[in-house]
C-alpha cells in the first residue's frame, strides 16, 4: 500500500482551560501562537509536510470553533474541518473521523494526532508515523506513540512495553503489555527506573479495517456511528447526522474504549521531542528567557524580578521585587498566580462558569 493511502485525522478540540484566560472556549490552545510564532494548530499540519498531503488531513473540533480553525489552518480545504456538535471525548471523534476517512479510501490507513502539541525532532517524528502507517497498512494492529521519558512525571499516563517486535532506522516497535493511569511521584520513578515505561502521548495509527473490527470487538457502538456516518459522509446529510448521533452518545476516551481491551496492540518508541504544553509553566521549556529567568511573550519591564512568566501583548507591563509569578493580560480579565499554583487555573475558570461569570469577563 503506497503514501497516497495515507490519512491524518486531527484532534482540536478544547475548553481553553489551563492558559486561561489567554485561551477561552472560543480560543482554546491549539488556536494560540505559543511556541513558533504560529497556531498550534497550523504547526501540527505543517509538521505532516511530505507524508500526508493537506487534502487528506482531517480536522475534528467544536462546532463553534470550526470558522477560526479554517482560519489558523488555512492550507487544510475548508470541507476537511469537522465540527461536533457537542463533545464526547476522543473515541466519538476517532469513530467519526474514521468514517470520513472510509467513505474516500476504505483500504486507507490513518494517524490520530492532536492539535495542541509541540514536537521536535520533525525526521524522526514523520519516520515514525511512516513506518507505523506502513506497518498498519500491513497487519491488523493498533500502534500507539509512547514517548521515551524525559523524567518521573505525574502529569502522564504510561504504557509498559513487552517484547520487541521489529525495530528499522532507529524506530522500534514493541507489543504493549499495559496502559496505566497517571502515577504518584514514586511510582513515576518506579517507571522511569524500569526503563520499559513509556509516557503516553494520545497519538495512534490503524488502517480503517483494523479500527472498525476493534470498535466492532469492545465498542459496537462506536461501530455503528462509524456505519451510519459512512453512508452519508461529503454529503450535505452529514452535519445532520452527527447532530442526530451525538446526543446518544457516552463520553468515553480511546484509551478506555479500544486500548485497554483490545489485545493487538503495539507501541513504536517515540524519540522525538514531545510536550503537551499543559500549563502556563510548561512555556519556559520553549521560549527563551532573560537573565533573570523571565519568560515573556508581548511588552514586559522589571527591576529586581526573577522567574516570572508574563504574557502581555497589547500593553506594558511591569514587575518590581516579585519572584515565581505567572501574570496574564487578556481582554477583559487579568490573572496573576504564584508558578506552583498553576494547576488551579482550571480550577478558576470553573468557578467562573459556576457564577456565571465566564462569559462575562470574555
Amino acid at each position: 500500500m503506497g503514501m497516497d493511502n495515507y490519512y491524518a485525522v486531527i484532534l482540536a478540540g478544547g475548553k481553553g482551560e489551563r492558559f486561561w484566560p489567554y485561551s477561552t472556549s472560543k480560543r482554546p490552545k491549539q488556536l494560540l501562537s505559543l511556541v513558533g510564532g504560529k497556531p498550534m494548530l497550523a504547526l501540527a499540519v505543517e509538521r505532516l509536510e511530505g507524508l500526508i498531503p493537506p487534502e487528506r488531513v482531517l480536522v475534528i473540533t467544536n462546532a463553534d470553533l470550526v470558522e477560526a480553525s479554517c482560519k489558523a489552518a488555512p492550507d487544510i480545504p475548508k470541507e476537511n474541518i469537522i465540527g461536533e456538535p457537542m463533545g464526547r471525548d476522543t473515541a466519538a471523534a476517532i469513530a467519526l473521523g474514521g468514517a470520513l476517512v472510509k467513505a474516500r479510501n476504505a483500504e486507507g490507513a490513518f494517524c490520530v494526532l492532536t492539535a495542541d502539541h509541540i514536537i521536535g525532532d520533525l525526521d524522526i517524528f514523520r519516520e515514525t508515523l511512516k513506518q507505523s502507517l506502513e506497518m498498519a497498512s500491513n497487519e491488523n494492529v493498533l500502534i500507539t506513540i509512547g514517548i521515551t521519558p524525559g523524567g518521573p512525571s505525574t502529569g502522564y499516563g504510561y504504557i509498559e512495553a513487552g517484547d520487541k517486535k521489529s525495530e528499522d532506522a532507529g524506530i522500534a516497535f514493541f507489543k504493549a503489555k499495559r496502559f496505566v493511569e497517571k502515577p504518584d511521584l514514586e511510582t513515576a520513578k518506579k517507571y522511569v527506573e524500569a526503563g520499559n515505561f513509556y509516557w503516553n502521548s494520545g497519538m495512534f495509527t490503524w488502517s480503517v479495517k483494523s479500527v472498525e473490527a476493534a470498535f466492532a470487538a469492545h465498542r459496537p457502538v462506536l461501530k455503528d456511528l462509524m456505519d451510519k456516518l459512512g453512508t452519508v459522509a461529503w454529503t450535505p446529510e452529514f452535519d445532520k447526522t452527527v447532530a442526530e448521533e451525538y446526543p446518544k452518545l457516552e463520553k468515553i476516551s480511546i484509551d478506555y474504549a479500544l486500548m485497554e481491551k483490545a489485545d493487538n496492540i503495539l507501541m513504536v518508541q517515540g524519540t522525538f521531542a514531545w510536550d503537551d504544553v499543559g500549563s502556563w509553566p510548561a512555556l519556559d521549556r520553549h521560549l527563551p528567557q532573560d537573565e533573570d529567568g523571565n519568560t515573556v511573550l508581548g511588552t514586559c519591564e522589571e527591576i529586581d524580578s526573577a522567574g516570572n512568566i508574563v504574557m502581555s501583548e497589547d500593553r506594558l507591563t511591569a514587575l518590581i521585587g516579585v519572584k515565581d509569578l505567572i501574570v496574564v493580560h487578556a481582554e477583559g480579565a487579568t490573572l496573576i498566580c504564584p508558578r506552583n499554583k498553576a494547576q488551579n487555573v482550571k480550577k478558576m475558570v470553573h468557578k467562573l462558569r459556576d457564577a456565571g461569570t465566564y462569559d462575562e469577563v470574555l
